[in-house]
């Protein structure tokens, strides 16, 4: 794609999500997945897998095509390019495999496009699994070079270190490039890792929702959410050694947490239904 190629979008921000290491439950992936469907988003640009994958380890698959043959679906990472309704900014959305060569190479052509197209922002999302209760709100963190990013957040930093993915290297590469980036994860309890987890993906949602201050369509998730939780709960009362660890862990959390906490919590949700409201009023 030639700049001459990129339409003029207005003010666009950009997310992205790559299957694997980074996507416990595929909460991050089913996070970029559900704003696809929900703005019916297109096709902006695809990345030759070529340079990146050995299909080896990511396999082309097969499938069927639209006139009745069966086609070759290769592991391309895509963008897509939305444009929400009652909103004045567009979005591109990425959603890949992550890579299994040239991680600075991949980066700079994701962030070249982004340039190009006019994005000032970066989001990118991940899920890992960590000894946190399914019964307490999902564990959210990130981190940011932005202040403004920073302020909306109103995340715990994230003090990790140790081996990284490609997410981590999309946000550096593109804050060298001088984008505004901020990672967000999402902590799944690794008990129930077995995807989907909705309220990871919930989760994400919303703290996406607080780096970019607009309202973001929740369609079914709630429902999902709580249906996951359900079924969490059933199997945790089938379990009594599960359920005693379950109730350990619930302990060690609630003692860490602070009022003050609980408080900016619920300011945050009430802040998102504020949003979303007035996201369907326009």
């Amino acid at each position: 794609m030639t700049d001459a190629d990129i339409p003029v979008l207005r003010n666009p921000w950009m997310v992205a999500a790559f299957e694997g290491w980074n996507d416990a439950a595929d909460a991050a992936t089913s996070t970029v997945d559900h704003l696809l469907e929900e703005w019916d988003a297109e096709i902006f640009a695809e990345l030759d897998p070529e340079e990146f994958y050995d299909f080896q380890a990511v396999r082309p698959v097969i499938a069927p095509s639209e006139n009745g043959s069966r086609d070759i679906v290769w592991p391309t990472p895509t963008l897509y390019l939305a444009h929400p309704p009652g909103q004045d900014r567009d979005v591109l959305l990425l959603r890949a495999v992550e890579p299994n060569y040239r991680w600075q190479a991949f980066c700079a052509s994701v962030v070249e496009l982004a340039q190009a197209a006019g994005v000032q922002e970066l989001i990118t999302l991940g899920a890992l699994l960590a000894d946190t209760p399914h019964t307490r709100p999902v564990p959210v963190t990130g981190s940011t070079n932005d202040p403004v990013l920073m302020e909306r957040l109103s995340l715990d930093q994230s003090r990790y270190t140790g081996p990284i993915g490609i997410t981590t290297v999309l946000s550096d590469v593109a804050a060298r490039a001088g984008l505004a980036t901020a990672g967000i994860w999402a902590a799944v309890p690794h008990y129930v890792a077995e995807p989907p987890c909705y309220k990871a993906t919930l989760g994400l949602l919303g703290a996406l929702e607080d780096a970019i201050g607009v309202g973001l369509p929740q369609g079914v998730l709630r429902e999902m959410s709580e249906a996951w939780q359900r079924g969490a709960d059933d199997l945790m009362e089938q379990d009594e050694d599960l359920l005693d660890y379950v109730r350990t862990l619930e302990n060690e959390r609630d003692a860490g947490d602070t009022p003050e906490a609980s408080g900016d919590a619920i300011a945050r949700e009430f802040e998102r239904y504020l949003r979303r409201r007035g996201s369907d009023d326009a």
